[in-house]
């Protein structure tokens, strides 16, 4: 794989549980039907994927049945990272021994590390392991923010080819773009900002929405990448109140509501995280409906 097979929509996948198991034949199904769909990567055990909340023998596995049910069709980015150091390397290799194409490391959550503090933990996960990797930067969650100055200095390194920037700063990618170059890969984490996110230089996403609507994502991508700015946009503007449901409570609960109405999981998470309230409920169908992704579906099946 190249940077520049890591670009377009990637689903940040979830992950089916059935009965507090790892739904594993619910999961391949999905990772198909993404593929099927158009999508252009595939994400296991990111924070859509409650990664918090497995063991790292189901990490692992996913890992595994990941792999398996691409089948090589597109990338898949491995979800490694911890607060950790060591931890974040034993997690790559294991991703780098199951085939996994890159690994997705988010920054170290509750310890606080300096700037210099992240730039050895990513460097020491570089130095451990052979596979690309992309930064995770998600200050919302883990509080601390790499700094575009600590970015380019990792984005020096051979290996560590790219970003998934959530910070929701459409600035950013410029600044980024500007810094580490054209070429070092940036996916935005914030499904709405997207397409501008897009014109500012970055390369496409890592989606919480695409779970549950890939193709439509995929052709605002498209779209974007052809010079359809009209059709980009619209698409877009379509999508806006289902990136809002999806996002009203804390993710992955809204995702996994959605995706059980498509029949693709169950609506099941793990605690300290729960389903979504019915106020919730309503608005993830009502922007699922408005987008025709129920029409077949009687609503008395929904109550």
């Amino acid at each position: 794989m190249t940077k520049h097979s890591f670009s377009g929509y990637m689903s940040a996948l979830i992950t089916p549980f059935a009965n507090d198991q790892v739904d594993e034949a619910a999961y391949q199904r999905l990772v198909d039907w993404q593929i099927t769909e158009g999508i252009k990567g595939v994400i296991p055990c990111g924070t859509t994927g409650e990664v918090s909340l497995l063991t790292d023998a189901e990490q692992v596995r996913l890992f595994a049945l990941c792999i398996e049910a691409a089948a090589g069709r597109v990338p898949v980015v491995a979800g490694c990272g911890s607060n950790s150091t060591r931890h974040a390397i034993e997690l790559t290799l294991a991703a780098q021994k199951a085939g996994a194409d890159a690994a997705l490391h988010v920054t170290p959550y509750y310890n606080k590390p300096t700037q210099e503090g992240l730039y050895q933990h990513f460097k020491a996960i570089h130095d451990a392991t052979n596979i690309p990797i992309i930064l995770y930067n998600i200050p919302g969650r883990s509080v601390v923010n790499i700094s575009i100055e600590t970015q380019a200095r990792l984005a020096q390194l051979p290996r560590i080819v790219g970003v998934k920037d959530a910070t929701g700063d459409i600035i950013r990618p410029a600044r980024t773009r500007m810094t580490c170059g054209p070429d070092f890969i940036q996916l935005t984490g914030e499904d709405a900002n997207t397409l501008p996110f897009l014109a500012q230089g970055g390369h496409g996403a890592i989606s919480v929405t695409s779970n549950i609507a890939p193709r439509l994502c995929m052709q605002m991508y498209d779209a974007y990448q052809a010079g359809d700015m009209a059709t980009a946009q619209a698409i877009s503007d379509s999508l806006l109140p289902l990136h809002d449901a999806m996002f009203v409570e804390t993710s992955p609960a809204p995702v996994k509501y959605a995706a059980s109405l498509l029949g693709l999981c169950r609506n099941e998470l793990r605690l300290p995280l729960v389903p979504v309230t019915k106020a919730t409920e309503k608005q993830v169908e009502d922007a699922m409906d408005k987008l025709g992704m129920l029409a077949s579906m009687p609503k008395a099946a929904r109550a």
